[in-house]
């Protein structure tokens, strides 16, 4: 597996600490946030850069562009800005999240919102990576939905989706889209007691053992079709962002990910 660590994993590190353990965790891939922690509105793009060069990791995406399918008021400015820092960091592509806030968007409102993104995005070589949120007040849920609106755009050159297993698991989805996938996020979720249909950001802690997700079976079944990108853990819970020791809590899990990946059944 090739493994990537979102800043969220721990968000009370400063950059440089952070891209430090990223290396000492034996990886090389990161992905930056302009909300927890808010690197992009806190570091000129030139500093994450000459950050980044210094500890010799690869910025995969800024999170998030958001809602990326309502193309009005502020969001063409905010996308070009946001365009400009990735550019300016390194980093390779811009994560795309729809309205979730339980106001319907149709497809035709996505794939305009594609079309006009797409050129901002080309001129600066960066790759949008479309991630549908699986809950049920989210404006797309659907991965199969996130591709016509791409192929309606004219956008499979520019777009990729992200593959969250969080998101899938909540989606009920059960189709993969391998040749699609740009980036997947993994996180777990333990607590006995929430339905899934009830389950939130704040559910959301590194994968282990007592995963209700099926991360380890959704993992096995990407790689099994032919994803061959980078897999980044991506906690949202805040028992996880107060850990003592995050960087021994992802050690565990990218461990026990990873073997249980390997010895899972293809």
């Amino acid at each position: 597996m090739d493994i990537a660590i979102n800043h969220i994993c721990a968000p009370g590190l400063p950059l440089e600490e952070f891209f430090a353990m990223v290396k000492r965790l034996g990886s090389c891939k990161v992905e930056i946030r302009n909300d927890i922690p808010d690197t992009v509105n806190t570091h000129q793009p030139g500093d994450v850069r000459r950050a980044a060069e210094a500890a010799g990791v690869e910025i995969l995406s800024i999170n998030a562009l958001y809602p990326f399918n309502v193309w009005s008021g502020d969001l063409p400015e905010r996308a070009v800005a946001m365009a400009d820092y990735a550019a300016a960091c390194g980093a390779k592509a811009l994560v795309l999240c729809p309205l979730n806030d339980g106001t319907p968007v149709p497809e035709a409102d996505t794939t305009d919102a594609l079309k006009a993104l797409a050129p901002i995005l080309r001129e600066r070589g960066l790759t949008g990576l479309v991630e549908p949120l699986g809950f049920p007040v989210s404006s797309m849920r659907k991965k199969a939905t996130a591709i016509a609106c791409i192929k309606a755009a004219g956008g499979e050159d520019v777009y990729k989706l992200m593959h969250d297993t969080f998101h899938h698991h909540l989606a009920g989805e059960t189709e993969f889209f391998p040749e699609m996938t740009g980036l997947v996020h993994i996180s777990g979720v333990v607590d006995p007691e929430v339905a899934v249909e009830d389950m939130l950001d704040a559910h959301r802690i590194l994968v282990d053992g007592k995963d209700r997700l099926e991360n380890i079976p959704q993992i096995r079944r990407l790689i099994d079709l032919g994803y061959t990108g980078p897999f980044s853990f991506e906690p949202f819970s805040e028992d996880h962002w107060s850990l003592p020791a995050p960087e021994a809590a992802l050690k565990d899990s990218i461990a026990y990910v990873t073997e249980a990946v390997a010895t899972a059944e293809a």
